[in-house]
């Protein structure tokens, strides 16, 4: 996801949506190359710690579908300077694809250390992600052996890839009506769990979701209401994880949509406090984007009503100097 347009032509693609062949896969190779992650008691609800996937964050689901799907001798090419460039490197070093993965030249020093040291080839391109995600694309479509574009979102084997969550919530729950809630950027995780919410209601499971966005991005909620994607303008968030404008055509929206997926936002504000609160009653170190879905619980004690409520904290990894910050703000309004 960027702040900056996503208008290019050159990024215009179509994508099909995951079958359940899919899902099926990625269940079978996320189940081989990573461990569950636990569920932990939080008052009367559940937090679901994909802190504590071997990158810190639940990106390291699809990338692991999305290369175990990968065709022999080919590259795997994904743009990012996050979680999911993070997830990529990863997957390539266990499962021995290459992979290349294009980072604008602004990308975080922190980040783009952590890539040289793994076995990817790193490709800094353009001041924005927008311009380095193009280029990404378009190096795949040049590419003089077969390539594969992986989006952090737009694209069906990752999407399948997160599902997998769901997964492991329901073999550690007993089967009563349960109330998913999950972060919302740019719609692979909420997609793979509503997909696959969708399959488990036909075995009998009552299961509702949700979707958490950050009120200073709002790109996903728009296009679902709209039933098109667009530019928004997009606000200043610590939750850089969900925040940005999506792909055009992405598939996430029409999953969402076509699943009537309840959609909320928070504010940044809350997610201030939320961080503050994880790390104070649980001792978790959770990024803006990982504290979404329990600032929404913590907003609104309906959603911890009627039934079971899980709550997915996505991700571990927030900048030193942000943390810093937003403990300082405690220290000084106590």
């Amino acid at each position: 996801m960027t702040s900056q347009p996503m208008a290019d032509p050159a990024m215009s693609r179509t994508v099909r949506w995951p079958a359940a062949d899919d899902l099926e896969a990625a269940r079978a190779s996320v189940l081989h190359h990573l461990a569950p992650t636990p569920l932990v008691a939080s008052g009367t609800s559940w937090l679901k710690l994909e802190t504590l996937q071997p990158t810190g964050s639940f990106k390291v689901r699809g990338a692991i579908a999305a290369l175990s799907a990968a065709p022999a001798e080919s590259r795997i090419i994904a743009a990012s300077a996050g979680n999911h460039a993070l997830g990529i490197a990863y997957a390539s070093e266990k499962l021995g694809i290459p992979a290349t993965v294009v980072i604008a030249e602004t990308a975080s020093v922190a980040k783009r250390s952590y890539l040289e040291q793994r076995p990817v080839t790193l490709i800094r391109y353009g001041k924005t992600v927008v311009e380095a995600e193009a280029h990404a694309i378009h190096l795949t479509a040049t590419s003089d052996v077969p390539a594969f574009y992986v989006s952090p979102y737009n694209d069906p084997v990752v999407i399948a890839g997160q599902s997998t969550v769901l997964d492991e919530i329901v073999a550690d729950r007993p089967a009563g009506p349960l109330r998913v809630i999950v972060p919302l950027g740019g719609g692979g995780l909420l997609a793979g769990v509503a997909m696959r919410a969708a399959e488990l209601r036909e075995t009998g499971w009552d299961i509702e979701v949700v979707g958490v966005e950050s009120s200073q991005s709002l790109a996903v909620s728009t296009a679902v209401r709209e039933g098109r994607t667009r530019d928004i303008a997009i606000g200043d968030t610590i939750a850089d994880g969900l925040s940005g404008n999506i792909e055009p055509g992405s598939i996430t929206v029409d999953i969402l949509r076509h699943h009537g997926t309840r959609l909320i936002h928070v504010d940044d504000a809350l997610l201030r406090d939320t961080v503050r609160w994880l790390i104070r009653h649980h001792g978790l170190v959770v990024e803006g984007a990982g504290a979404a879905a329990v600032a929404a619980l913590r907003s609104d004690e309906s959603l911890s009503r009627d039934r079971e409520t899980i709550v997915i904290l996505s991700g571990k990894n927030i900048a030193h100097h942000v943390l810093l910050d937003i403990l300082r703000e405690h220290e000084t309004s106590t």
